[in-house]
């Protein structure tokens, strides 16, 4: 019996493309779900501040000091 594998992995060129497939496929979905949740993130709190800059941590910081204090 012929062994077939000439690659450095050892995988067959047929196991290696399905190996690229599934990997693509895998992180072509990571991509999807972080600009996702990236987008989500950005609605609830844009990373850069309006001219009144970040009022929702002026808030929070204000009831912490109040509640320490």
């Amino acid at each position: 019996m012929a062994d077939n594998r000439s690659s450095v992995t050892g995988l067959s060129s047929e196991e290696a493309k399905e190996y690229h497939s599934f990997f693509m496929t895998y992180t072509i979905g990571y991509i999807i779900v972080a600009l996702v949740a990236h987008f989500l993130v950005w609605q609830w709190r844009p990373w850069f501040p309006s001219a009144k800059g970040y009022a929702l941590l002026e808030n929070v910081t204000n009831t912490v000091t109040t509640l320490i204090g």
